[in-house]
């Protein structure tokens, strides 16, 4: 009897054991994982009811099944239905409409989604994701038209596009072009209308520019800016390096620069700083200058730019500067991205007009460099200063002091580097020095527009 006792002791301690070895297997073992399925959907809210919903789901233990439902009050439609377990731990799927409807009366469907994943957990059953969205049917296009625009846009110059764009359910707006680059356009004078300056890139052969409306449901409205197209043949400067240059000014540069740090060889510091060290400091500029306000505007008018009395030209905008060192050719080049203006020994630079100051510090070649955020996107440059007048965060005004010219960073001679940027992108200082040029291309077209859109 004893034994007997002793037995079923050992028995059930051993079904103990294995009843909490089951235990720790399925609380540890990946087939008894208990994570439901993850699902990610490509439209939350909204559907324009054309374009398919893109389903991805995620699982450790793979998909068993998947089933999608569209309803409305009326009807019920299965759109998809999957039963074959796979042990693939990702798969996506596409809910489209179903088959021949592409219009329903009602203004919103709920989307049904129950996924099931291979896992053992649940009595073998594995874990469920369900979820009921409701999708708001929005099947019209935003409202898009332009308004008025320049009538030209000139390589390495500027434009200005002012239009209409009008959906209850906006989500972007943009201006896209050819080339890659995005313009951010401003709310203009009353809700619906939209402004914004544009630029051609000396570096780009063509221009062309499409404001693009889009709508939480994904429809889309494109309209293209119609602008004639004037080419300009920029100079292309072939310049042999002197020992004294190498000697003297880069070499004062290399000891400055982190860049430059461990690097002996004068041809290398000077590629090092004409190209690195210029791609650094730009894209600090870039960065600056590509930020537009999301504040309605009820006008622009600029005056001319003249921040220098007196100034001469001493060097061109967007001039192809390739240099050579006694039979090596090509050992470096760059574009000159503003206007070099002289006149005295640290002559007085001033603000043409009214703005923000956005950065005041030095920037490696462009020397102490104060910027100005004038609004709608444009924003000026004064470069090699030797003593700068205003501080970050400075309101300035119109014929205010801001700085002297001088000799810092990457200068051989005391001179004023002017540069204008339209939304990051440099342009011809040129042209906004240039009164008539402002009225025909920027402020006759303002105005024009507001009228039509007073009107209205």
């Amino acid at each position: 009897m004893r034994r007997g006792r002793n037995n079923s002791g050992i028995v059930g301690w051993i079904i103990v054991v294995a009843v909490l070895s089951a235990l720790g297997f399925m609380a540890f073992s990946p087939l008894f994982e208990r994570d439901e399925p993850k699902v990610t959907l490509s439209q939350q809210g909204y559907w324009n009811f054309r374009d398919p919903i893109h389903v991805s789901v995620e699982d450790a233990s793979g998909l068993k099944s998947f089933k999608a439902t569209l309803s409305t009050p009326h009807d019920e439609w299965v759109v998809a239905d999957q039963n074959t377990p796979s042990k693939v731990t990702k798969q996506s799927f596409d809910i489209l409409p179903p088959n021949g409807v592409r219009r329903v009366e009602a203004t919103s469907i709920v989307l049904k989604i129950e996924a099931t994943d291979n896992s053992l957990w649940g009595l073998f059953m594995g874990n469920t994701y369900k979820q009921e969205i409701t999708l708001v049917i929005d099947q019209r296009q935003p409202l898009l038209s332009i308004i008025a625009n320049s009538y030209k846009i000139q390589k390495g110059g500027s434009a200005i596009v002012i239009f209409k764009a009008e959906d209850a359910n906006m989500e972007s707006l943009k201006i896209q072009t050819n080339f890659g680059k995005t313009f951010t356009a401003q709310p203009f004078i009353k809700k619906g209308y939209y402004a914004s300056l544009l630029a051609w890139p000396v570096q780009e052969a063509s221009f062309s520019a499409t404001v693009v409306a889009r709508d939480k449901a994904g429809n889309e409205a494109k309209s293209g800016i119609p602008l004639r197209l004037k080419d300009h043949v920029y100079k292309v400067s072939n310049i042999e390096l002197k020992d004294q240059f190498l000697d003297g000014k880069i070499a004062e540069l290399a000891n400055t620069y982190e860049q430059t740090a461990g690097v002996d060889d004068r041809l290398q510091q000077f590629s090092i700083i004409n190209e690195k060290v210029r791609s650094d400091n730009e894209k600090i500029i870039h960065d600056i200058t590509s930020k537009v306000s999301t504040n309605l505007v009820s006008d622009f008018q600029p005056a001319p730019f003249y921040p220098l009395v007196n100034g001469q030209k001493v060097a061109d905008f967007g001039d192809h500067r390739i240099y050579s060192y006694q039979g090596k050719e090509n050992l470096s080049n760059a574009y000159h991205m503003g206007l070099d203006l002289a006149s005295i020994h640290m002559g007085v630079i001033t603000s043409s007009n009214g703005g923000k100051v956005v950065f005041a510090q030095n920037n490696g070649i462009y020397g102490n460099l104060p910027i100005i955020d004038h609004g709608f996107g444009l924003y000026t440059l004064y470069g090699h200063c030797s003593e700068l007048s205003v501080q970050e965060g400075d309101s300035v005004a119109g014929g205010q002091q801001i700085a002297k010219t001088g000799l810092s960073g990457y200068a051989m001679g005391d001179h004023l580097h002017f540069g204008i940027l339209v939304q990051g992108i440099e342009v011809r200082p040129e042209e906004w020095m240039d009164s008539k040029w402002i009225s025909d291309n920027i402020t006759s077209v303002v105005d024009n527009a507001k009228v039509i859109i007073n009107q209205r």
